[in-house]
């Protein structure tokens, strides 16, 4: 099996490539989706409450305050990846060992591969990538979020730029959806 990356910075489009990777009939691994499911157990929010307990209200995990505490805060953030992604790794080898003799491929939609050095465990990298200014728009609409949380949130990530040079297909997704699906199917063409 080989392991192909969509990543790119936040809001460049992983979503939408990893939606149409789907429609093309091949399983995504979405990290962020993973990470989601996280806050939603017991066992996972009692180690948040004993690593940042501040970030809750009344016993009650407030989301908003940790976002802000760790885009604030280098250091917060670093112990909330030593959280979060050691957890992320095993829900990965969990993923390739059930589909290992299924499939010929397995995509990761992850927005920090090169940041958690996931890039050794993959094949192929696709970067998605748009212009910088419908990027912020996305950003900020989607996640509700100021100009300045924006930018908090860019600077921990490496730049597309830098990433654009690690790449092995790089795809904008100003591009028309037919015309980043035959891309896809070419390049999968290519490598399996």
């Amino acid at each position: 099996m080989k392991i192909i990356a969509v990543t790119g910075s936040i809001g460049c489009g992983k979503t939408y490539i990893s939606n149409i990777i789907r429609s093309i009939g091949y399983n995504v691994f979405d990290a962020d989706k993973e990470v989601k499911l996280f806050y939603k157990k017991e066992k996972f929010l009692r180690l948040i409450k004993q690593n940042f307990p501040e970030v809750f209200d009344n016993n009650k995990f407030n989301k908003r305050k940790l976002r802000d505490l760790v885009f604030n805060n280098k250091k917060e953030l670093k112990k909330l990846e030593s959280i979060t992604h050691p957890l992320l790794k095993i829900k990965l080898k969990e993923k390739v060992r059930k589909l290992y003799k299924k499939t010929d491929l397995l995509f990761i939609d992850a927005a920090l591969i090169y940041e958690m050095k996931w890039d050794i465990y993959c094949d192929y990298i696709i970067l998605v990538d748009v212009d910088k200014n419908i990027q912020k728009q996305r950003v900020i609409k989607r996640d509700n979020i100021s100009e300045q949380d924006f930018k908090k949130i860019i600077a921990n990530q490496i730049d597309n730029d830098i990433k654009k040079e690690k790449a092995d297909l790089v795809i904008n997704t100003q591009l028309p959806q037919g015309i980043i699906k035959s891309i896809l199917i070419r390049f999968i063409n290519e490598v399996i």
